[in-house]
């Protein structure tokens, strides 16, 4: 199952709206004879790639794979028959799969007289599968926040000067993160002041993201800025009132929300400076999350300044932090995180490691939230859906294009 796992990991991101899986086939007497992994929607699944290279001694063997085998006929036919067909005698998954409409394939199986058995290495093949996951639990993108920061947690210096904080390996490091989402969002502020590209660089290969840029008005954004040089899809998010505006060329309006609504949740905010106090922005994160999903995007990787990352914080919608921290101090100049409205320490939104390990000369760390204790009920409902998955529990609704 490790090796499944393994090979889920490797596609993160690759997948289109199809979920990541890695499966290994065993024989009849325990031997590795065949392995895949599901490449791109359309494709084969996984089990059907890794029953095509053990071929005929795959009978009376088992079969490992990280989700449960699904039941229905889409673009390809279901895994079920298909290890039915193989003669595979056991088959041994991590998750269950949430969707109703590809579930229940576990089911099938035993009524087919092939052994099941669910949860082997659920919470390690669930992080493999984790934008997929989000997506059919939660009903949006995964998020994750990607900062960049002194080791006093700095983004810039006093004058405003930034560039550059972290190393060379730091910043492709940062652009391998970038290949691995759909979409990558900043706030107009950010556009303003730092005018990035937002593509993926520094000898990355991989697909560019769509440029998401939250703004409250797109004719306060400069024509030149990079974002709209046309080399990869972008998307400009403003308030529903902002839906007749014209957009920049090279860039798409996408109106969020009813079109008199007064939001003011995701701040037009600025990746370098003082924190103004002002919501410029009035985006519900929520909604352009939704939104986004609706647009196939299926994962998110935030750019943007203190300000937008503190209110997709408080909102509950970011899944992982990823930060590189350079080892050097500042003692003044803008924070890499805007006000939460947090007021005591008992109030501190806990985050636990994931992981942390050298990039170059600064430290790549990685967290996660810290899911509910048992019994507890003191966050939003959908946060503790988006827990559930990572011990391999059904939850939530969706459904993928095989």
């Amino acid at each position: 199952m490790r090796r499944a796992v393994e090979l889920a990991a490797g596609r993160l991101g690759l997948t289109g709206a199809n979920p990541t899986v890695g499966c290994v086939v065993l024989d009849d007497r325990l031997r590795v004879v065949g392995e895949g992994s599901h490449r791109h929607d359309g494709e084969p699944h996984a089990e059907v790639v890794a029953l095509a290279a053990a071929g005929t001694r795959a009978r009376g063997g088992t079969a490992v794979v990280t989700l449960e085998p699904c039941s229905h006929t889409g673009r390809t036919g279901p895994c079920t028959e298909a290890l039915r067909a193989a003669g595979v005698a056991r088959v041994v998954y991590a998750v269950a799969d949430p969707t109703p409409r590809a579930g229940g394939g576990a089911a099938v199986l035993a009524a087919a007289g092939i052994a099941t058995e669910g949860g082997l290495l659920a919470a390690e093949a669930a992080r493999a599968n984790r934008y997929w996951l989000t997506n059919a639990t939660r009903l949006r993108p995964w998020v994750t926040w990607k900062f960049g920061a002194t080791l006093d947690g700095r983004i810039a210096a006093a004058d405003g000067s930034s560039r550059w904080i972290t190393s060379a390996a730091a910043r492709a490091d940062a652009h391998l993160l970038r290949a691995r989402h759909g979409a990558v969002l900043v706030g107009a502020g950010t556009v303003r002041t730092d005018d990035p590209h937002l593509g993926v660089r520094h000898g990355v290969a991989g697909p560019a993201p769509v440029r998401v840029v939250v703004a409250t008005d797109p004719s306060r954004l400069p024509a030149t800025a990079r974002v709209f040089d046309g080399s990869a899809r972008t998307l400009l998010a403003v308030p529903a009132r902002f839906a007749r505006a014209a957009a920049p060329p090279g860039a798409e309006l996408l109106p969020i929300g009813p079109p008199d609504a007064p939001s003011a949740d995701l701040p037009d905010d600025a990746s370098t400076g003082p924190d103004s106090g002002q919501a410029d922005g009035q985006v519900d994160p929520r909604a352009l999350l939704s939104a986004l999903l609706g647009l196939g995007i299926r994962s998110v990787l935030v750019e943007g300044g203190p300000r937008t990352a503190a209110r997709l914080l408080a909102a509950g919608c970011v899944d992982e932090a990823v930060g590189h921290l350079a080892p050097a101090l500042l003692g003044a100049g803008p924070a890499l995180l805007g006000d939460l409205g947090i007021g005591t320490i008992g109030g501190a939104l806990r985050w636990e490691f994931r992981a942390a390990e050298p990039v170059g000369p600064d430290l790549r760390v990685s967290v996660v939230p810290v899911p509910d204790p048992p019994g507890e009920d003191t966050r939003a409902e959908d946060t503790r859906a988006e827990n559930a998955w990572a011990e391999g529990a059904p939850v939530g609704a969706g459904g993928w294009a095989a």
